[in-house]
């Protein structure tokens, strides 16, 4: 069964407070229930391939990655937006975990929607370096495609392509189980 179309936005609505509204805002509060197989998450099934979706490497208008590129990895693709709190909090975590999981075939790809590239770039000079590779989507096809239902969504996918889990929010406390699953799938 496919999952239902998710609501489509115009780059007008993409907005920080109406991509708030429209994904659930950016949230996470007490401990939650993990989605299960053939559990629908936005748009998303849980074990079934992530939608093939691009995005575009910061800095650039034409260097686009796909989803299916990075078969053969084990990934979590995480949907955040600088403006997001919970994000701001959860991506230096990430980026440990990317450090640590990144020699075992571990890549972490970080898709913001934020319109205004020049505020992904204000919150990636709050660290020296980063591990995790950064990833643009002012136009929203992230976010239309899989239908994140709160910011941050992370998506944790097998080296097939097949979505494992969905993280919906964050909290302190999804960084040690994220990295267990990652390592999991990595057969680590």
């Amino acid at each position: 069964m496919l999952p239902p179309r998710p609501k489509r936005f115009t780059r007008r609505q993409l907005t920080s407070a109406s991509v708030a509204v429209a994904l659930g805002a950016c949230a996470g509060t007490g401990a939650r229930p993990q989605p299960t197989a053939g559990q629908v998450v936005g748009g998303v099934v849980v074990g079934s391939p992530l939608p093939d979706v691009h995005f575009v490497a910061l800095g650039t208008t034409t260097s686009t990655t796909r989803v299916s590129q990075l078969r053969g990895h084990v990934v979590l693709l995480d949907v955040w937006a600088s403006w997001c709190e919970p994000c701001k909090v959860e991506l230096p975590l990430l980026d440990d975990i990317a450090k640590r999981l990144g020699s075992r075939g571990v890549v972490i790809a970080a898709v913001s929607i934020d319109q205004d590239e020049a505020n992904v770039h204000r919150f990636l000079r709050t660290r020296k370096t980063w591990t995790v590779r950064f990833f643009h989507d002012p136009a929203g096809v992230v976010a239309e495609r899989l239908a994140p239902p709160k910011m941050p969504t992370s998506y944790l996918l097998d080296r097939q392509g097949l979505v494992r889990e969905v993280n919906t929010g964050f909290e302190r406390a999804d960084a040690p189980r994220l990295e267990r699953a990652l390592a999991a799938l990595a057969g680590t």
